[in-house]
């Protein structure tokens, strides 16, 4: 019994592998120009099943929808019922279906105005009825159903799912999809910020930050980063960065019993910081800061040597980055 679980899980990705096998390059030259055409008509693709091939049909018309490609999911009883006025003549049309012989699609089929070689059957069984009213039949076919009667849907849809996946990855790379683009569909949650929100959305300002010359005493730094609490000062030169000093640095001048408040500040800063620009994602900017052997809690924002402010990682985090 304590390997149910993993049974299925195995049972599962043999039948991927088994559906990976079936794919062609002749098979992905025929999508690909389906999805051109949808790209260069403005077409939706519509996906119709019953039951849980319904439910997976839902998913990938999500999955579409959000790389860029409108994408609807159409019930076949409710498409008899006055939804078929959402189709188009430019639309393509995916089939899901275990058995091939899905009696609600086969009723709806006839009242469909889209070509037969826009039509993709996402189908258990390449020996169908549907299977012949599709121009491109994709091998969805499974031994047997993890289930242990060998009844609940669960490989079959695995693999309808997965196949579905693998059309909308081929979409993104056809359509040329880039992070920015993405993002405009996701605008919000941390998925969202995480590929919208920049470095200049969450630094400190110039104006909010404390900055000294190069003529700069350590007393000078103290009271200067006592006033403005941001954890770091920028030393700056014709508002050309040359250094900058973080709480550590002070922290370790007096550690080795050093106490001399006169010190010039260019003593105790570091010369050579590592920097960002402000058009960087934030996202990025943390794994700057966290993905290193000693993290950085300040970085200084600089455009061609000129700073700009600084951003920290305790913002990052407090707007959810993580």
């Amino acid at each position: 019994m304590n390997n149910i679980m993993q049974d299925v899980l195995n049972l599962e990705a043999k039948a991927l592998e088994k559906a990976a096998l079936s794919l062609n390059e002749q098979t992905e030259k025929q999508l690909s120009t389906i999805f051109k055409e949808l790209i260069e008509s403005g077409g939706n693709l519509v996906f119709s099943g019953v039951g849980k091939s319904g439910l997976v049909g839902m998913k990938l018309a999500a999955t579409f929808s959000s790389l860029g490609l409108p994408a609807f999911f159409l019930h076949p009883t409710e498409a008899l019922h006055g939804d078929l006025g959402r189709v188009q003549f430019r639309d393509s049309l995916v089939l899901i279906s275990k058995s091939g012989n899905t009696e609600e699609l086969l009723k709806l089929l006839p009242f469909f105005d889209i070509p037969k070689d826009r039509r993709v059957g996402l189908l258990g069984k390449l020996n169908s009825p549907l299977a012949n009213e599709v121009g491109i039949v994709l091998d969805c076919t499974v031994e047997k159903e993890a289930c242990l009667n060998n009844q609940a849907p669960t490989t079959s849809t695995t693999v309808a799912m997965a196949m579905g996946d693998a059309m909308a990855v081929l979409f993104e790379k056809i359509s040329g999809l880039s992070k920015e683009k993405y993002a405009e569909y996701h605008p919000g949650g941390m998925l969202g910020k995480t590929l919208r929100m920049k470095v200049k959305d969450l630094m400190w300002p110039k104006s909010e930050c404390p900055v000294l010359s190069p003529t700069a005493s350590l007393k000078d730094v103290i009271l200067e980063m006592t006033k403005i609490r941001v954890g770091a000062c920028a030393i700056l030169e014709s508002d050309q960065l040359k250094g900058i000093i973080v709480e550590g640095d002070i922290r370790r001048y007096f550690a080795g019993d050093k106490n001399d408040l006169n010190v010039a500040a260019t003593t105790l800063m570091n010369h050579n910081p590592i920097t960002i620009s402000e058009n960087v994602l934030a996202y990025e900017a943390l794994n700057i800061m966290e993905k290193r052997e000693n993290p950085i809690g300040v970085l200084p924002v600089v455009k061609e040597g000129t700073f700009l402010g600084f951003i920290r990682l305790h913002d990052l985090f407090k707007e959810g980055f993580s």
